[in-house]
């Protein structure tokens, strides 16, 4: 399972049990949301690193092999029109 998927699950689970207490405590919504966005991106930030380091070198390794995958995909392109224009040439 891809790491972004618990520590999605975890992140959101922080937000909405954070807002649901802040709410029930009587506070504003929004203020509530805004706490809860805080207190869930600080505690996910101090509690959590190895989980979202695993997330930002998933997404490094895919961001690397796309470019690895459009990189060859050019060199493709230049070997087929070198063919073309030798063809084309006659040689």
């Amino acid at each position: 399972m891809p790491a972004w998927i618990p520590y999605t699950l975890l992140r959101l689970a922080l937000f909405g049990g954070t807002f649901a207490t802040l709410y029930l405590l009587g506070l504003h919504y929004l203020i509530a949301a805004t706490a809860a966005a805080i207190i869930g991106l600080s505690v996910s930030y101090i509690f959590f690193p190895k989980l979202r380091n695993r997330v930002s070198e998933e997404f490094a390794a895919r961001r690397e092999a796309a470019r690895a995958k459009a990189a060859a995909e050019v060199r493709d392109l230049d070997a087929e029109r070198g063919v073309d224009e030798r063809a084309e040439d006659g040689d």
